[in-house]
This record gives C-alpha cells, sequence and structure tokens, in this order.
C-alpha cells in the first residue's frame, strides 16, 4: 500500500481533484487526524527522514483515504515545473497531427506529464502566440508540429525559456535548447517520384505544399532529384502551388488538363492533397491511374479507404510524437549535450492509385 501512494504523490501524473463532502481536504485536516503538526504532515507527504517510518506510513493512508489532492499551482511554484507539455498543432481536423499528438501524449503519460494542445491555423504570428500562451501556462516544454515559426522566429523561440522541438520543420539552431525532430522529405518525395517514373511516366506534374514551409520545399526538391536521376528535364509549369488541404487537388485538376501536354501522373504534397485531386478526377470523368496515376504523401488513414486507394509515403507518425517527446524530456531533465536534430525515414506504399503504363 505505501509504494502505491508513494507512486501517487511524487509522480508529475495527473492529479484528479478528490472532494469529501464536497470539501477539499487539506494538509491540516490530515494533521487533525493523524494528531500532528501540519508540518510533520508535509515532511511525511514529501519521504522525509525526518519523519519515523511509521508515521509516514499511517499519514500516507491518511492522505489516500482522505482523498488529498494537492494545489498543482503550490507544487509547482515549489519545484519550478508543471508537469505540463504544450503542443502546437495547425488544426485538430487534420489527421496526421492526431496521429503524431497520440505519440507524443502516450509517450507524456508514461512519465506522467499532461498535454495542453493549441491549434495555429497555419499562420506564424498565431503559432508564436500560441507557443506565448503555453509559456503563460508554465508548461515544461513546447512542440510545435508542421509549422514555419523554426524558420521565422528562432529568437523568439529562444526568449520562451524552455525546450522548444519543431515537428517536421528545421532547426536552424539558432536558438538554445531549439531542436527538431521530423521524416526526411526529400527522401520521400524522391520515392513516390521514382515510383511513378518506374512505371513509365515522363509527363510528372506536382502539387506543392504551403509556401514558406520546409516540409513543402523539401519534396519539392526530391521530385526534382528524381526527374533529373532519369535525364526527365524539370518543367516549371508541371509544378502547381497548392495548401495541403484537399481543396488544393481539386483547383489543380482544371490547371493541368488545359496544358498542351497534360501530365499522365502527379505527385501530391500530401494525401489530403491527393484525395482531393481524386475527387476532382472522378468527378471529370477520369479513370485512376489510367488516366492519371496520382502518389500522396504520410499514408493517413483515409488512404486506403478512398477509391482507388492511395499510392503514398508512410509517415512514422506516432514514432515523431514519441521521439519528440522523448526529447523534450531529456532536455527538461536539463541534460542538452549529445541532443541533436532527429530526421526519421518514411517508406512508399504502393496501392490502386499507381499502376505501369501499358
Amino acid at each position: 500500500m505505501r509504494h502505491e501512494v508513494y507512486s501517487i504523490l511524487h509522480t508529475c501524473a495527473r492529479w484528479q481533484l478528490v472532494r469529501v463532502n464536497n470539501v477539499k481536504t487539506s494538509i491540516k485536516d490530515i494533521a487533525r487526524a493523524a494528531g500532528v503538526s501540519h508540518s510533520t504532515v508535509s515532511r511525511a507527504l514529501s519521504d522525509s527522514p525526518l519523519v519515523n517510518e511509521v508515521t509516514r506510513s499511517r499519514i500516507h493512508r491518511l492522505a489516500l483515504e482522505m482523498g488529498y489532492s494537492p494545489d498543482a499551482g503550490a507544487r509547482s511554484l515549489v519545484r519550478g515545473h508543471t508537469c505540463t507539455v504544450g503542443v502546437v498543432v495547425t488544426t485538430i481536423a487534420d489527421p496526421f497531427s492526431a496521429e503524431v499528438v497520440e505519440g507524443i501524449e502516450a509517450t507524456a503519460y508514461s512519465h506522467g506529464y499532461s498535454v495542453i494542445l493549441a491549434a495555429s491555423h497555419d499562420e506564424p504570428e498565431r503559432e508564436i502566440a500560441a507557443v506565448e500562451m503555453l509559456r503563460s501556462k508554465r508548461v515544461d516544454a513546447v512542440i510545435v508540429t508542421s509549422s514555419r515559426v523554426g524558420a521565422l522566429h528562432q529568437e523568439r523561440l529562444g526568449a520562451a525559456g524552455v525546450p522548444v522541438i519543431l515537428l517536421n520543420s528545421h532547426s536552424l539552431g539558432g536558438a538554445p535548447h531549439t531542436f527538431s525532430v521530423r521524416v526526411d522529405d526529400q527522401h520521400g518525395a524522391r520515392l513516390a517520384t521514382e515510383h511513378l517514373l518506374m512505371l513509365g511516366h515522363r509527363r510528372l506534374a506536382h502539387v506543392a505544399g504551403p509556401a514558406g514551409h520546409s516540409p513543402s520545399a523539401d519534396r519539392l526538391a526530391g521530385y526534382r532529384a528524381a526527374l533529373a536521376g532519369v535525364g526527365v528535364p524539370f518543367d516549371p509549369a508541371q509544378v502547381i502551388a497548392g495548401t495541403g488541404r484537399p481543396a488544393a487537388g481539386e483547383q489543380a485538376l482544371p490547371q493541368f488538363l488545359a496544358m498542351a501536354a497534360r501530365p499522365t501522373a502527379v505527385f501530391c504534397y500530401n494525401d489530403m492533397t491527393a484525395i482531393g485531386l481524386l475527387r476532382a478526377a472522378h468527378s471529370a470523368g477520369l479513370i485512376v491511374p489510367d488516366d492519371l496515376a496520382i502518389a500522396g504523401f504520410d499514408d493517413i488513414p483515409f488512404a486506403t479507404y478512398v477509391s482507388p486507394s492511395l499510392t503514398t509515403i508512410a509517415q512514422p507518425k506516432f514514432e515523431l510524437g514519441q521521439q519528440a517527446m522523448s526529447m523534450a524530456l531529456t532536455l527538461m531533465s536539463g541534460v542538452a549535450e549529445g541532443v541533436s536534430d532527429v530526421v526519421l525515414q518514411g517508406r512508399l506504399v504502393v496501392r490502386e492509385s499507381t499502376r505501369i503504363r501499358g
């Protein structure tokens, strides 16, 4: 029993507010029940060696039975940390971010930390405002996903005074305790484009991602590198600007159809863009992949449910979240030496939206 009480009182686990007769139990209440001073109770709950084993055990038992719940704000002031981590995502509706956050939350929970979530809606200034808001909540670290914030606001990030992990964005090394965990976007884009080239496609277009995002630039670079690898000239006209949302894929199709040399295949910035393009192709009477082969990036759950199912680059989304939170834990422990940016590899998943050309 004593070990169980110790675990409850001395980890950063989420504290549940337990009330007896709708009144919060205090240290003084426990002191009266135990017949000792409130300072003795405080020492006992901290497992101070100044309190003998029998008394400590009795006070721990009473604290559990009476539903004692420490004041989180007071504890954070004493200990200098709150056992919370802030996470900034573009939008909570993004299925990619949802899986990443699952990895963050699972790792945080296993170490007794809780997560506060904020959305930036793809606005850099709002991202910074979210980071600063989370800092005002005294979070112990901040994780920012799929963001331009790393490139634009390194100094302001450093001023947050807590570890900052950029997820799927580059760390420029300009701010202390700011690191990144990301997938090798160039490698993944090259895999997808090489797959389409291997299938015989030479008029191969690309719907890009949001301007100013490092993953968008890296995926475009990977697409270009794959073309160059087989001697296919890069044609800027075959690259359509996008936003990473389904509407970008829908809006790209009329532009492709208006080209003198229509593309036979398209590599999309992400699966959401590819799904929008699939929808538009179906509405236009095109058969995928016979008339137009389509590949995406991310491998979100919807990729297997659309028709035809989507060929894509699978990102290790849950692992990205795990790695980001693990890095934050290391930095929060005060160990920065040896910590460096982490780059993971994606893998090609071939489904029905691509096929060998006859």
